[in-house]
């Protein structure tokens, strides 16, 4: 395996190993903290535009078993400390570093992942780059491009189920979710993120996760204020809970280094009950700024920064997390239920 470099924006430089496959990207640079799940995180089109940093020492030594939320691999690059090249798992059809070969992916290993994972949690998310030793590329901030257009569905899809029909806007959404709609017997009509979706026949509306800054897709953001302005159930969750914010008129931010990983802590307002979440965001909902008629619904209990919002009188809801997980606790799986309970 050939050397390279992992360059963050403020200087920092970190060697490794190049596996997967040799080519030089940039990106922000980003970790999780989950154990379990490198499948399904790599292949979340949340992580579009990112270099992804897993803090757990070890990766790959399960192999790669079917476990995907998309079609293909989104992160931009993969690092880690220790990448097994060997694997045990009854359903693995092949080693990590393959399938990053097979997907064009670079894996940067060898490296302290931990002095990593303090900087970025100091400093905040950078932009970073991987190195080889005859080229590289330049630093590019994802953010600063709509990457919903880059993972969002092109054409209309219709999952055939129930009598009662959901439009899902897709901003990215992960396979998981048409999942957990499809299986409490709803018809799913999955639609580009910028889709005219209230010129379709529906019962209900899920906006779904996705990568990037909310404030980019200002299609989507437009029609859900007009879904607003009715009555049917709206329900959003990660970048859907951010996008629904900024159609009721509040604001976002960028956190540090937001959260990604299957830990977080949310307690809900009015019961004092908490909930272990699957995250994975770097924008979050400005509390202060919900208008009125709505209220915080979640609060992440590290931060205190907004995980959840809902109407007073319309039954419109959201949450930061990730009901579905996948990988993740399934704490939060009823509100599935919640949703299509208000479907008349």
């Amino acid at each position: 395996m050939q050397s390279a470099t992992l360059l963050l924006e403020d200087g920092t430089r970190y060697g490794g190993r190049l596996s997967g496959f040799a080519k030089p990207v940039s990106g922000e640079v980003v970790f999780n903290t989950g154990m379990v799940g490198y499948t399904e995180s790599l292949t979340d089109p949340s992580y579009s535009g990112q270099i992804l940093c897993l803090t757990y020492p070890l990766v790959g030594n399960y192999g790669v078993p079917p476990a995907f939320e998309s079609s293909r691999i989104q992160a931009s690059a993969l690092v880690v400390s220790e990448l097994a090249e060997e694997y045990s798992h009854a359903m693995a059809e092949k080693s990590l570093p393959q399938w990053l070969r097979e997907q064009g992916i670079p894996c940067l290993s060898g490296i302290d992942t931990r002095a990593l994972t303090k900087r970025l949690r100091s400093r905040g998310c950078m932009l970073g780059r991987i190195e080889l030793e005859a080229e590289q590329a330049p630093f590019e901030d994802p953010n600063l491009r709509n990457l919903v257009a880059d993972v969002s569905c092109t054409t209309r899809i219709v999952y055939p189920g129930g009598p009662k029909t959901v439009v899902l806007v897709d901003c990215g959404a992960k396979g998981s979710i048409v999942k957990e709609l499809h299986a409490r017997g709803l018809t799913v009509i999955r639609v580009p993120w910028d889709h005219d979706f209230l010129a379709e026949d529906y019962d209900a509306l899920f906006v779904s996760n996705g990568p990037g800054d909310p404030a980019a897709c200002g299609a989507a953001i437009e029609n859900l204020k007009r879904a607003l302005q009715g009555s049917k159930p709206v329900m959003g969750i990660c970048l859907g809970h951010q996008l629904m914010a900024l159609a009721a008129g509040a604001h976002t931010y960028k956190l540090k280094f937001g959260h990604r990983g299957h830990n977080q802590p949310c307690l809900e307002e009015g019961t004092g009950r908490c909930f272990i979440t699957s995250q994975n965001h770097g924008y979050a909902v400005d509390t202060a700024t919900l208008p009125e008629g709505w209220d915080a619904w979640f609060t992440n209990a590290n931060d205190g920064s907004n995980e959840g919002m809902r109407h007073r009188s319309k039954p419109f809801l959201s949450v930061q997390f990730h009901p579905e997980a996948a990988p993740g606790p399934v704490d939060c799986g009823p509100l599935f239920d919640r949703f299509v309970s208000m479907i008349p």
